[in-house]
């Protein structure tokens, strides 16, 4: 019987007697010098794999040093590529750059198109960083005056479709779809950052199908074409154009566009429909056409903002007089300009004095002092109604009762003033809105509160008041509706506390 000679070991990867030859001198792919690591994938397989590569051109390294470039696994986790790489870099020298991790796919690829393919991330076995993902606001609360919401913030194009969206609703009297595109811009102004994914508003109160989709519109294509359509359509136009004139609501500008008049001169044309105070509200160009009292007298500057310095300079006027009618009478500047706004449509003063009941008839006097200066074009007064039936009055949620003037002011001008950002030199006044309110000190407060705003702010605060508090807020006083009791404040800080509400300073009310 012929003796068996004896099987000879096989000698490891690289050895003087290996199994694969040794890398070649040249590669095709300078740059690219492969080891592959053995633990899972076996040696014969691990040796099959070097001959096919080296066969291709490929430089593949037998043992790991500074010049691999690409540690290629088979069956293997990123977190165990991961720690058998620390194990080697432990005993490697200083400085040694370490090699990409990649799974036996990209070998196996390259090796099907004879050069090395691009490296996707599917292809990578090192242990991934966290991603960073976008900012995430902090827990959003649901009510607008819950949350801060300063004047400048970081989502301006998004509120501002969507507060075209809501003001267009409102031109129709759709109330819902006004408070609900309302209450999404108002979230957009209060969050910290920018909204650069759809995703960011999860979990985000009031944001519903239709907001959520023009705000991925925006995101997408930077504009929203529901917006646009809505802002170049004739209705739209109209009724921000009517809306704008003084004295003339939603009702009077739907029904003036339902009659077919859609420009200021319709309105010139057919002076019946307009009262007193529409046309104090129109504009000095109806001068050369008709006379004064017949047409729109001031639109061009009412449509023009009044500038902070305007504001400004308007409350020193009106100090003065308050001063002569009734020395230790104060002046308050509310509204937009209260919350830091550098432009305004109007101009709204709160009158008071210190002593309770010293306020009465102090609007008659100081419109004497304005009238005498022939610094009032155009006055409306309206008589206070707190004498009747002052439980339900100063309950309302949408007026209150005060004893006030609306009033278009002729506001002196320096010498070539830029109105509107064009210089008229021959013009030496501005006309310019002005609402005088006069409040008693007891109540000046809940005033203070309501006339700074934002209307949204307001509106906001009310309904919390009601819904998680059971008070019923307003401009007049904080009416506890289970105990029937008002609530005294003797300020803003003070209404806050009672509401159980942070104190938010009127630059952080801009909701």
């Amino acid at each position: 019987m012929a003796q068996v000679p004896p099987r000879r070991r096989r000698a490891p990867v690289g050895s003087s007697g290996g199994a694969a030859p040794s890398a070649p001198a040249s590669a095709r792919f300078p740059g690219v010098a492969i080891y592959l690591a053995e633990p899972r994938m076996g040696r014969s397989r691990r040796a099959f794999l070097t001959r096919l590569a080296r066969s291709k051109g490929f430089s593949v390294l037998d043992a790991y040093s500074p010049e691999v470039t690409h540690v290629v696994m088979e069956q293997t986790s990123a977190a165990e590529a991961a720690a058998w790489q620390e194990r080697k870099a432990a005993s490697a020298p200083a400085g040694w750059t370490r090699p990409v991790l990649l799974d036996v796919s990209w070998f196996t690829e390259s090796m099907a198109v004879g050069q090395p393919v691009p490296m996707e991330r599917r292809h990578h076995l090192e242990v991934a960083e966290p991603r960073k993902r976008a900012p995430s606001p902090a827990r959003m609360l649901p009510y607008a005056c819950q949350r801060p919401t300063p004047l400048t913030h970081h989502n301006a194009s998004l509120s501002e479709a969507l507060e075209t969206l809501a003001e267009a609703a409102g031109f129709e009297g759709s109330e819902g779809r006004l408070l609900s595109f309302c209450r999404a811009a108002s979230v957009l102004k209060a969050l910290p950052s920018p909204v650069t994914t759809l995703s960011q508003l999860q979990g985000l109160p009031h944001f519903g199908n239709h907001s959520s989709r023009v705000v991925q519109e925006m995101l997408e294509h930077g504009a929203c074409k529901e917006v646009e359509r809505v802002r170049r359509s004739e209705r739209y136009q109209t009724m921000k154009l009517f809306t704008q004139i003084f004295g003339v609501g939603v009702k009077t500008a739907d029904q003036w566009y339902r009659e077919g008049l859609r420009t200021l001169d319709d309105l010139r044309e057919q002076p019946q429909k307009l009262t007193q105070q529409q046309k104090a509200g129109g504009g000095r160009l109806w001068r050369v056409r008709r006379p004064v009292s017949a047409g729109l007298q001031h639109h061009e500057d009412l449509a023009v903002p009044v500038q902070q310095e305007e504001a400004q300079a308007l409350q020193r006027l009106v100090e003065a007089a308050v001063g002569q009618a009734l020395p230790g009478a104060t002046v308050t500047l509310t509204g937009g300009f209260r919350r830091g706004k550098l432009q305004g449509h109007d101009v709204d003063f709160l009158l008071t004095h210190p002593q309770e009941g010293r306020e009465a008839g102090l609007l008659p006097r100081v419109m004497h002092h304005l009238q005498n200066q022939g610094l009032v074009l155009y006055h409306l007064h309206q008589h206070s109604h707190l004498g009747d039936s002052t439980y339900k009055a100063q309950q309302s949620h949408t007026m209150d009762c005060f004893e006030r003037n609306f009033c278009i002011f002729r506001l002196p001008l320096p010498p070539e003033a830029a109105v509107g950002g064009l210089q008229r030199p021959c013009q030496t006044w501005k006309a310019v809105r002005v609402d005088l309110v006069v409040t008693p000190i007891s109540q000046f407060p809940f005033a203070l509160l309501g006339w700074t705003g934002s209307k949204h702010f307001e509106r906001e605060l009310r309904r919390f008041s009601r819904r998680e508090k059971g008070l019923c807020l307003s401009s007049h006083s904080l009416f506890d509706l289970q105990q029937e009791k008002f609530l005294p404040a003797a300020s803003e800080e003070d209404i806050f506390r009672h509401l159980g509400l942070k104190y938010l300073p009127p630059e952080q009310r801009n909701a």
